[in-house]
């Protein structure tokens, strides 16, 4: 199944539910956003999103500092849940969606190889998962990261 079939379901179950989403990606570069925002009728649901992909973006625009990172790391599930929950407080929404990961063609500066992503859900029910492709195809990557991640959020909707 496409990331953009998984956005098509995610859209329908937000919009009868008249609930709000919120994304934050790292890895994905703005597929999750992208896909959703192809959705006719968008802005019944989506509130907006952010390409989290450096500790300086992650402290300017959802305000997680040092401080915060204390005791995490990127690319990994607890982590993941913080961009999630942060970037559904900032936006008010129902419901927050995050990625974190390595694309490839190579691994990330944290020793996980590429194809690696952590994705979380925060809202009335909260998910996180990893995902290992074993993939070096950066795009290919991409494209999953950005399907697991539209599908957790669907589990957790549909709970």
């Amino acid at each position: 199944m496409s990331s953009q079939e998984a956005a098509a379901r995610v859209a329908a179950l937000l919009a009868a539910r008249g609930e709000k989403l919120a994304v934050a990606e790292s890895s994905a570069g703005g597929l999750v956003s992208a896909r959703l925002l192809a959705v006719p009728g968008a802005s019944a649901f989506f509130l907006g999103g952010a390409v989290i992909y450096t500790g300086t973006a992650r402290q300017a625009l959802l305000g997680i500092g040092p401080e915060d990172m204390e005791g995490l790391r990127p690319s990994t599930e607890p982590y993941a849940a913080l961009l999630a929950r942060q970037v559904r407080q900032k936006l008010s929404a129902d419901w927050g969606l995050a990625e974190t990961g390595a694309t490839g063609p190579a691994g990330n500066r944290y020793g996980d190889a590429a194809g690696h992503a952590c994705l979380a859900v925060s809202g009335p029910r909260g998910l996180s998962r990893t995902l290992e492709t074993a993939s070096p195809d950066r795009v290919a990557n991409m494209e999953a990261f950005a399907t697991a991640a539209l599908e957790l959020l669907e589990e957790a909707l549909r709970a």
